[in-house]
């Protein structure tokens, strides 16, 4: 993949929704689509994504000829860049990462990740979103979030600037996932992960699970330790420490 471009607007319902449409008219990428307001931005589980005033909202666009399975670990890669961005303004040993890919800063949530995709003539066809707070957090958030400018002496990032860091930081995240595979990254991860060996809870639709997070399988399910000993594999859903 060639060093992608990017194309910044001043305003879209979601840069999500932007690339799905390209690529459905025939985009391949790979492109960087950010804007400074979205009027519809979008998060996991289809909940409503607040970008701020001077925050980040991004979507990479690409296609890739993995299979579905395999190209949904991009999502680990782009935690793993935003974590990239976090240290290139405040304090590293602040910044870990929550399964499956949310950015903390200081136990709280600063970005929100979002995979999409969909088939294309030339494989499958993949939307990253990725929404860094980086001047404010959202007025209202359903788990507490901070934004960069809390944890700096200096004036935070702007968005383009971020997304230049961005950008290269997850082009070497994927680069290496492209030659080595999923366990570098998934390596990588572990060593920034949130609550390890700490008690959770998992919410997954219409069942509630606790136990003890150990850690990643091959494939980035969460292992997830019963109190009768059994161990779960968690693959989707949301998993909470402590504020449950």
């Amino acid at each position: 993949m060639t060093a992608p471009r990017i194309e910044a607007l001043d305003e879209i319902d979601s840069t999500n929704a932007d690339a799905r449409r390209r690529a459905e008219a025939g985009e391949v990428g790979p492109l960087w689509i950010t804007a400074t307001r979205q009027t519809a931005g979008r998060g996991r589980r289809g909940r409503n994504w607040e970008t701020g005033q001077g925050n980040l909202a991004a979507t990479l666009l690409f296609v890739t000829d993995r299979p579905p399975a395999e190209a949904a670990q991009i999502s680990f890669v782009a935690a793993l860049a935003v974590a990239d961005l976090a240290d290139a303004f405040v304090p590293a040993s602040q910044v870990t990462l929550k399964w499956p890919n949310d950015p903390m800063i200081d136990g709280r949530k600063t970005s929100g990740i979002l995979v999409e995709s969909g088939q294309h003539a030339g494989g499958l066809w993949v939307a990253v979103g990725i929404g860094v707070n980086l001047s404010t957090p959202p007025e209202v958030s359903e788990r507490p979030a901070t934004a960069f400018a809390e944890h700096m002496t200096a004036p935070p990032p702007r968005p383009l600037e971020a997304l230049a860091v961005l950008s290269e930081a997850f082009e070497r995240w994927r680069r290496l996932w492209q030659t080595a595979g999923f366990p570098p990254v998934a390596e990588a991860w572990t060593r920034r992960a949130h609550g390890l060996g700490e008690a959770c809870t998992a919410r997954l639709g219409h069942e509630t699970v606790a136990g003890i997070a150990e850690g990643l399988d091959p494939d980035g399910a969460l292992r997830l330790r019963l109190p009768d000993g059994m161990l779960r594999r968690i693959t989707a859903g949301d998993v909470f420490f402590g504020e449950a």
